[in-house]
């Protein structure tokens, strides 16, 4: 918890429901109604809500704000500079993903003219607005259909993409959200962004190649392709030849998945969903098995 006791003093221009002020509920619903349209369209965000107040203070109990991934903010917890630090924190709170609480200590000195001087504590908690990760599965087979279960089972959406509709289907996916029978129909359709896991393990070269192509440039937060070191680094070198420079690839997990020697199937899945899990929470400590991109040294010029 945060003790913000220097924090600087500010005018009490709202007051709180005890004093007589009426909460504007028309905003509040705006607030919640501008969070389920992030949270379908993909986007982040922090809301900050006034949970605990004592004393004379610029706002009231349960008054919120929300700050959006672009920095922009709906609502108000006060103005001034407590309103600084919590955009502040909001914007920490995005990164790490995790909640927090702030107690700000507003104290009596009379430095501004206009209306009352505040003189009280004000307690905020901030919490992360995040869309439901989804993971989107090029190929149906074997792997894939283990990876759906365990991703489902840790919270992620699915997604399923293969060319044959065999593989690609409700039957064989129950908890598919989206389900493409077209690699370039999904291509087409799909806008990944920070809240997308790209997982490549369709049947062969040919695809895995095709997809990554798409892949590695999009807003994706995960792009990981199966297979073993020499494959993946063919598949990059095939793709260097047709305009792809290795620094695109870096940000890719291949082969992708923790090492825990993994050989079944749902054994695959399990180090998949892992490094899944390892990546949405930020984890810099796992061991992934994924190939370091060598970029050449820079030619010095005279």
């Amino acid at each position: 918890m945060r003790d913000n006791s220097d924090a600087c003093p500010r005018s009490c221009e709202l007051t709180s429901p005890r004093m007589g002020r009426r909460l504007d509920f028309r905003a509040i619903m705006d607030l919640f109604e501008e969070i389920v349209r992030m949270r379908r369209a993909g986007q982040r965000g922090a809301l900050a809500t006034i949970v605990h107040t004592n004393g004379s203070i610029p706002s009231y109990e349960s008054s919120r704000m929300l700050v959006r991934e672009d920095g922009s903010s709906l609502g108000t917890v006060g103005g001034g500079c407590v309103e600084a630090d919590v955009w502040a924190a909001a914007r920490e709170v995005m990164h790490k993903e995790a909640p927090r609480k702030i107690l700000f200590h507003l104290n009596n000195e009379a430095t501004y003219d206009n209306g009352l001087i505040c003189g009280g504590t004000v307690e905020i908690f901030i919490e992360p607005i995040l869309p439901q990760p989804i993971v989107y599965l090029f190929g149906g087979g074997h792997v894939s259909t283990a990876v759906a279960k365990a991703a489902q089972a840790v919270g992620f959406g699915v997604g399923v993409i293969d060319d044959r509709e065999a593989f690609a289907n409700s039957q064989r996916f129950p908890m598919a959200q989206e389900i493409f029978t077209s690699y370039e129909g999904a291509f087409a359709k799909l806008q990944p962004n920070s809240s997308s896991y790209l997982v490549i393990v369709t049947r062969g070269h040919k695809e895995d190649m095709r997809v990554l192509a798409w892949a590695v440039r999009t807003a994706a937060r995960y792009v990981g392709m199966i297979g073993s070191r020499r494959k993946v680094l063919s598949v990059y070198k095939a793709l260097e030849k047709e305009g792809y420079t290795m620094e695109e690839f870096e940000r890719v997990y291949a082969p992708m998945g923790l090492d825990i020697g993994a050989l079944s199937p749902e054994e695959i899945a399990v180090s998949i969903v892992a490094e899944l899990v390892a990546v949405r929470r930020n984890v810099e400590s796992a061991a992934h098995k994924k190939v370091k991109v060598a970029t050449p040294d820079p030619v010095e010029t005279k």
